[in-house]
């Protein structure tokens, strides 16, 4: 069957069309900007002045410049996978293991990532659906990992 044919409605790849090992490299980019980390750090009510003081971070910090908001960095990784996998087809996340940033995400910075099946298991509890394990990676425009962690989520399996 083609892999447009195996898709859901919306775009989204079932259960049973992940295998373990794959690796998907993710077509959407994304630059990140300093409206984004004002919005974001504010929204969750995160007066860190590592993402919202530029004079602080110049003065007093060795990066110099502020840093992406981690947690902003965590969604937009995960994010950009879901056009590209799991729309319409996620029924849930089940938790984030690993979340690792190893090297700093700065404002003006442009991210793309990756994706690899980690593993997949039909769910005990519910017919119709699996837990699937994903490994997400974020980089930077110079190949540096900004960003890692492992998520399981509950997918539909294909209606019988």
């Amino acid at each position: 069957m083609a892999e447009a044919a195996q898709r859901h409605k919306r775009g989204g790849l079932y259960f049973e069309d992940f295998e373990p090992g794959k690796i998907y490299e993710h077509p959407l980019t994304r630059t990140v900007t300093q409206m984004d980390n004002m919005l974001f750090s504010n929204m969750t009510l995160n007066p860190q002045p590592l993402h919202i003081d530029r004079e602080f971070c110049e003065k007093e910090t060795e990066w110099g410049q502020p840093l992406m908001n981690s947690l902003f960095t965590l969604g937009l990784m995960i994010g950009i996978q879901v056009a590209d996998m799991t729309v319409g087809t996620t029924i849930a996340n089940l938790g984030m293991t690993e979340v690792k940033f190893p090297n700093p995400l700065y404002e003006g910075d442009t991210v793309h990532c990756t994706t690899e099946i980690i593993s997949k298991r039909p769910s005990k509890s519910r017919p119709g659906a699996g837990i699937v394990e994903f490994h997400h990676k974020a980089f930077k425009q110079d190949g540096k990992l900004v960003a890692e962690c492992k998520r399981q989520a509950f997918m539909r399996m294909r209606e019988k």
